[in-house]
């Protein structure tokens, strides 16, 4: 079963930079499309960012030229660069596998622990 462990959040002013890094269990890392996905207090859980195998990106539209994802294959870790935050973009933060032919829809249904990012001032 893969594992995913989510770090690097924290608390940051508005305008400000984080990078989330997401460890990712398994030696078939290199194949799988990966996904960023956050989850705001009474809301449901949303797409951020995704990165399939070949390193396409697809973003949401509320993150697209503020948020980067990245992967580094041979640290079985995929990254999520933020920048510009605003306070809307508090929430909690997860990556899973995800599904490039079905808008990036999370596969895995073991999520990890996920990583707190509180934009505020």
């Amino acid at each position: 079963q893969v594992q995913f462990v989510e770090s690097g959040g924290g608390l940051v002013q508005p305008g400000g930079s984080l990078r989330l890094s997401c460890a990712v269990s398994g030696s078939a890392f290199s194949i799988y499309t990966m996904g960023w996905y956050r989850q705001a207090p009474g809301k449901q859980r949303e797409f951020v960012a995704g990165i399939t195998s070949g390193g396409s990106t697809n973003y949401a539209d509320s993150v697209k030229g503020r948020f980067t994802i990245s992967r580094d294959n041979a640290k079985n870790t995929v990254y999520l660069q933020m920048n510009s935050l605003k306070p809307e973009d508090s929430a909690v933060y997860y990556c899973n596998r995800a599904n490039p032919h079905l808008q990036f829809t999370p596969i895995s249904n073991d999520w990890g622990q996920g990583t707190q990012v509180t934009v505020s001032s």
